[in-house]
């Protein structure tokens, strides 16, 4: 199944094992008015994924009772799913900057630059029923990246803005966090069976094997796998700061609790 688009043929497997690729353009120049508006333009849309979002949760839900059932997706579920994730990736490449066009308000895209393939497979109904453990892991090292990533994006900004165009270390690095955060959100929708993979990018393609595009195979030099760690330590960073500061907020009050008990038994 295609998510928008005709597949293109590719040996992205790993031991068999299909993860659901993404195709981004190698980076290029854009408008340097389009980065300067690009979260303000892109309101409408993160709203649209909201509303897509809600809609996919409840549907996921019922793909699941279902997937125990059949050992699959039924075909609407899939195909509902697989376009409200196309969807949302389109609009996450275009906030990330990796892509200068904005993305239609239309499931179906098949001439927008951004594109992603799903293959609808059977499903291992014991994995299904246990999607919510497995995923763990993998929403930690999502979410440690892209908190990492939106830390210091404002910087990925201003470059862009200056030279018109996003430095290619930066540009590998935030789609791998783009491609993982899309694979994730397949396997916990149970669009693929497959774990996700690749937060540090593909091993190099064979020599006779022409690439299909900026991020297919998704080659991370040291560069930008350096910057992929960052985005890891600032995303847990971030954590421990959060965690610390509620836990700094909670303790005045239990101090004023405890005060006020005192001086009642006083």
């Amino acid at each position: 199944m295609s998510a928008g688009w005709e597949p293109r043929p590719w040996a992205d497997t790993d031991a068999g094992e299909f993860r659901p690729p993404l195709d981004v353009p190698a980076p290029g120049r854009q408008r340097r008015w389009t980065v300067f508006l690009r979260w303000l333009l892109l309101v409408p849309q993160f709203v649209v994924v909201a509303v897509l979002s809600v809609a996919a949760f409840f549907v996921t839900v019922v793909g699941w009772f279902a997937a125990l059932v059949l050992g699959r997706l039924p075909d609407p579920i899939h195909s509902f799913l697989g376009d409200v994730l196309a969807y949302q990736t389109r609009v996450t490449a275009s906030a990330t900057l990796l892509v200068d066009r904005y993305p239609p308000f239309a499931f179906d895209a098949p001439d927008h630059p951004v594109r992603i393939e799903l293959r609808q497979t059977p499903l291992n109904r014991l994995a299904v029923l246990f999607r919510i453990v497995l995923m763990i892991p993998a929403a930690i090292v999502s979410g440690l990246a892209q908190s990492g990533w939106f830390a210091i994006g404002w910087i990925f900004w201003l470059v862009t803005l200056v030279l018109g165009r996003l430095p290619g270390p930066v540009f590998a690095a935030t789609a791998a966090v783009v491609r993982y955060r899309m694979r994730f959100t397949a396997y916990t929708t149970m669009l693929t069976p497959v774990y996700p993979k690749g937060v540090f990018g593909d091993e190099p393609a064979p020599a006779a094997q022409q690439p299909v595009s900026g991020t297919r195979p998704l080659v991370l030099g040291t560069a930008a796998k350096v910057l992929v760690w960052v985005f890891l330590i600032l995303g847990l960073a971030g954590q421990i700061t959060n965690g610390a500061v509620s836990r700094g907020d909670d303790e005045p009050y239990d101090d004023r609790l405890t005060g006020q008990v005192r001086s009642a038994d006083g």
